[in-house]
């Protein structure tokens, strides 16, 4: 993941002026993307979760632009998102190679701050090991952990074992998953919202952390946990 290089209050700022350029009141603002009330107006800083609900409110946000301050505020093409490589896009090109063994993925499944794609990741870049038990439980991948929302059930490192769901209209609510995302990937309970078809509400175990709204749009792929590695 890049490097913030700006304090926390400059990030504000740009989300203020992604704001002002969209037209988007305050108000509206705090209603849509589940952003801690009031936050943007204060002197402290901004932290991880309130910075993840905002990307995933604002898809077509530059998150180096966000973070950094780099570039231009909007992605040159927001369709080119869907074009990265992904948790989704990595498997698919997965040419099935003799080699036995589950994927590790270079690709962290975040639990906190919400990342972005990282190009050029390939099924040849990933490491094969072979597991028997998660692969008597039909897993197709491996990803680690990064972050501590999902604490005390994952700590960051913790290698994640993930069974892809061919269909994400059938989700198992309260279930954990990993989100392969327009902005990365997430690793979060899933559960409905009553009266919203369009979008689901992802929990964090660590109480720390809010749920957070994130529409299905912006959803590539779903894979459930299906089990798990700790190094003490």
């Amino acid at each position: 993941m890049q490097e913030i290089k700006q304090e926390k209050s400059q990030i504000k700022q740009n989300i203020l002026l992604y704001l002002s350029n969209k037209g988007v009141s305050a108000y509206e603002f705090y209603k849509k993307s589940g952003v801690t009330r009031g936050i943007l107006t204060q002197n402290n800083g901004i932290n991880e979760d309130n910075i993840a609900r905002f990307l995933a409110y604002a898809p077509d946000v530059n998150p180096s632009w966000l973070l950094t301050g780099e570039g231009e505020m909007l992605r040159s093409s927001f369709g080119e998102c869907s074009e990265s490589k992904g948790v989704a896009g990595v498997l698919a090109d997965d040419p099935q190679p003799t080699t036995k063994g589950l994927p590790l993925i270079p690709i962290d499944a975040v639990a906190g701050f919400n990342g972005w794609d990282e190009a050029g990741v390939t099924a040849l870049d990933c490491t094969r090991y072979d597991i028997p038990d998660f692969e008597a439980a039909h897993a197709d991948f491996l990803i680690r952990v990064s972050g501590s929302s999902m604490y005390p059930k994952y700590s960051s490192g913790d290698i994640l074992a993930c069974r892809r769901i061919d269909e994400i209209t059938f989700i198992q609510w309260g279930k954990i998953y990993v989100i392969d995302s327009r902005q990365g990937a997430m690793v979060k309970r899933l559960f409905p919202i009553e009266g919203d078809d369009d979008n689901i509400q992802c929990r964090s175990d660590n109480p720390n952390y809010p749920p957070f709204c994130l529409p299905k749009a912006e959803i590539r792929s779903l894979s459930i946990v299906v089990g798990a590695i700790r190094l003490e």
